[in-house]
Order: structure tokens, then C-alpha cells, then sequence
């Protein structure tokens, strides 16, 4: 694995001071917002510079019951072969459930959700990263997720269950320091621990990130400076394995340029404390023909993702066995950043709203469980208020039917709800 050096996650928000900061060895773009044929010129700039950019992708969810998307595969192939990466990286987590593999809603949490960590969701996962790493034209990475859940009757710890996932897959590892201190308050899990019995020879590369504590929960932010108990993560890795790379994570709330390189500065720091003379060279396992999955066994994990999303975002009973108190504060961080991203990828319905925007949009995530992305749900909920009355009367109701008829296309539903404004009207 080629060495990274010290970089920062790349964002439109700060291309400009990314460009300008000093010691950026590379970047990490979030794969869905990159678009292969019309690349940021900031992207462009830093690559002729030999800046390295690894795209990281958050929806394919390697850790679900059902086989990755050929699509979304083909898609983040595509990326990697336009920035030149020398890798790519994803999550091991579920992010949708249901369908007909369990003959129930397909329901999509928009946000990273733990696998439990068992021998069916293992095999499950394992069989998931091989059909990617053969549709990918680089190695691949996958990341261990921040939690506020516990799954019940879980069979391994976190370093077993990635350690088994190496040792089957050859697969490398995207550790994220912040994770392990997330998980250390939010389940009790010592990161020395996790990092004792993880390959750490395998290692890609690392992320650190900063969040916040409210209520003895740790947020996962992204948008909080990285505090010291992460640093410390960092040095206790440092001491194992020299990391080829290590990134600093921020996807909101970004402070000015002279903080981010302080906290680029103080990982430096951190590394340098830990000081592994040198880190093994990781050889991947030698990959058999594994026997594929039997369709019991996706089931099975199917059936326990589908009960717990439809939980969190549909308001059906909690599973038995899932902490009643720490599901409800995973659905309402689940509803809040629905809202933070609908709000990100249709600014119009904020600006037309006003301060009507988020309350309405809790109410409708209460109601409605997003099932098509993001953009869907913007139209969907911009539709309900208009087909329900509740985008307030004059020129706010006018502004909203203009921005929806605009973008929704021509469909039956659409006409539907022109008839039902016509009505009103």
C-alpha cells in the first residue's frame, strides 16, 4: 500500500483553502457528490499538483442482506478510474432494508447503520466485499461506523469481527479513530482493545474526526473540533503500526483555515507521539472460492435490518432485545440529519419556508420513511405540503408549487396534484 501522508477530506466549502493549505499530502471526496465527467476544477488543480484523491462512498452498504448494486459499483469504478485513485473506500454498515428478499417495504435510513456483529452477518458481509473488490479496478477499503446501538446476541467483538473479515476477504481497513472513541462511551467498548486484536498491518489509512457529547451520548458530528480523547486513539495506533495515511474528517461547520491546520498540525503530533518504528507490510490472504451464501442465511440478516430500520424510520415496535431508550435517540438523529441533507440538496425549500421548514419536515419524516434518496424526498415532502394545505397561504404556497411543478417532472402523480391544487384554489 503506497504511503498517503496527511490529508483532509476535500468539500466545496473549503476547496479554496484546501488548495492553499500547506502540508496536504491528499484527499478523500465523497464518491456520490463527484461526478466523473465534470470534475471541480479545485479537484483538477490538486491532482495536476500530484495531490492524491481517493473517492470514499457512503451508499453502497456492504454490511446489507441483499448483494452490492452492479450500478453503484460500476459508478464508484468510475470514479476511482477519473481521479487516478490508487484505492477506494466504503463502509461496513447498512444503509437500506427490506424489499423482497423479506417480502416487506424497501425503507432506506439515509445514514450508516451497525451490522450485528454474528456469524450469518459476517458471511453475509464477506460474500458483499469479494462482489466488490472483483467490479472494482483498485483495492478496496472498508470502514468501521460509529453506533448508538447495540445489536443483542452478538457473537464477536468489533476486532474479531474485522479481523475474520480480513483473514476471509484480503480486504484492507479504513479505521476511524473517532469511531472507536464514539463507540467506547456510546457501548463501552475500549478502543485498546479493538485495536489489539484487529490486523492493523492492514491498514490503509486512518480518519480522525471531532463530535460532541450531549446527554452521555457521543455524536459522531463531523462538524466539532477533534478533542483529545481521539488524538489519544490516534497515538495508541501510531504505537502499533505506522499508518500510510491519516485523514482529518469535516462536513459542516467548517472554522476558518488557520483552525483546520492547527488540528492537521496537532494529528501530526498525535502520530509522531505514538512512533512505530515501522509497520508490517500487509500481505493480503490468499482468496479460495468461497461457497456462496445461502439465500436462509441473507434472509435471516434481512429480516433483523428490516425490523430495526423500520423501527427507527416507520415507528413500528422496537425489537426485542434493542435498548428502547438509545433506539428513540438513533431515530431522532436519523429524522435530524434527513432534514440537514434535504435542506443541502434542495436549499429553495429552507429559503421558502423560513423557520416553518424543520418542524414541517419532522412532522412528514414521522409519517413518511424515505425510500427513493434524498432528491425524492425533497419532492415528496415539498408535495404533501402542497396536497395537504400546509405550506402557509400567498406567496410562500406559490413559490413552493412553482419549485415542485418545476422539478417533478411529468408524471401521473404530478398531474394528480395539479388537480388537487386546482381544487383548492
Amino acid at each position: 500500500m503506497e504511503r498517503l501522508g496527511t490529508g483532509i477530506g476535500w468539500r466545496p466549502e473549503i476547496a479554496d483553502a484546501v488548495e492553499r493549505m500547506p502540508g496536504v499530502d491528499w484527499v478523500e471526496v465523497v464518491a456520490e457528490n463527484t461526478c466523473p465527467d465534470h470534475l471541480p476544477e479545485s479537484l483538477r488543480r490538486l491532482r495536476e499538483r500530484g495531490v492524491t484523491v481517493v473517492p470514499h462512498g457512503v451508499s453502497l452498504g456492504l454490511g446489507g442482506a441483499d448483494r452490492p448494486d452492479e450500478h453503484r459499483l460500476a459508478a464508484l469504478a468510475e470514479r476511482a478510474g477519473a481521479l487516478g485513485s490508487p484505492l477506494v473506500t466504503e463502509h461496513i454498515a447498512f444503509v437500506r432494508a427490506g424489499g423482497p428478499l423479506t417480502a416487506s417495504p424497501l425503507l432506506e435510513a439515509g445514514h450508516l447503520l451497525p451490522v450485528p456483529r454474528t456469524r450469518d452477518a459476517l458471511d453475509v458481509l464477506c460474500e458483499n466485499v469479494r462482489i466488490a473488490q472483483d467490479s472494482l479496478p483498485v483495492p478496496l477499503a472498508v470502514e468501521n461506523i460509529a453506533a448508538l446501538i447495540r445489536w443483542p446476541d452478538e457473537e464477536m467483538t468489533e476486532g474479531q469481527f474485522l479481523y475474520d473479515l480480513v483473514d476471509r476477504t484480503g480486504v484492507r481497513l479504513l479505521i476511524d479513530v473517532a469511531n472507536l472513541h464514539t463507540n467506547r462511551v456510546n457501548r463501552g467498548e475500549d478502543p485498546a482493545k479493538a485495536l489489539a486484536e484487529l490486523p492493523v498491518e492492514a491498514i490503509a489509512y486512518v480518519h480522525v474526526a471531532g463530535g460532541l457529547e450531549r446527554d452521555g451520548v457521543w455524536h459522531d458530528s463531523h462538524a466539532h473540533p477533534v478533542p483529545a480523547e481521539v488524538l489519544e486513539v490516534l497515538s495508541d495506533l501510531a504505537s502499533r503500526v505506522a499508518p500510510p495515511g491519516v485523514l482529518l474528517e469535516r462536513d459542516e461547520n467548517f472554522p476558518e483555515p488557520a483552525e483546520l491546520e492547527r488540528e492537521l498540525a496537532a494529528i501530526r503530533r498525535a502520530v509522531a507521539a505514538g512512533a512505530a518504528d515501522t509497520g508490517r507490510p500487509f500481505v493480503p490472504p490468499a482468496r479460495s472460492a468461497a461457497p456462496e451464501v445461502p439465500g436462509t442465511t441473507r434472509q435471516r440478516v434481512g429480516l433483523g435490518q428490516a425490523a430495526v430500520l423500520s423501527s427507527l424510520v416507520a415507528g413500528t415496535p422496537v425489537p426485542e432485545g434493542f435498548d428502547r431508550v438509545r433506539m428513540g435517540v438513533q431515530a431522532r438523529a436519523l429524522a435530524s440529519k434527513r432534514a440537514d441533507v434535504v435542506a443541502k440538496v434542495a436549499p429553495e425549500l429552507p429559503e421558502i419556508l423560513g423557520g416553518a421548514y424543520r418542524p414541517a419536515f419532522l412532522a412528514y419524516a414521522q409519517e413518511r420513511p424515505m425510500t427513493g434518496g434524498y432528491r425524492r424526498d425533497a419532492l415528496d415532502f415539498a408535495e404533501r405540503l402542497l396536497s395537504e394545505g400546509r405550506a402557509g397561504g400567498g406567496t410562500p404556497h406559490r413559490r413552493l408549487e412553482k419549485w415542485w411543478l418545476d422539478r417533478a417532472g411529468a408524471t401521473p402523480r404530478k398531474s394528480a396534484v395539479r388537480r388537487a391544487l386546482a381544487r383548492r384554489r
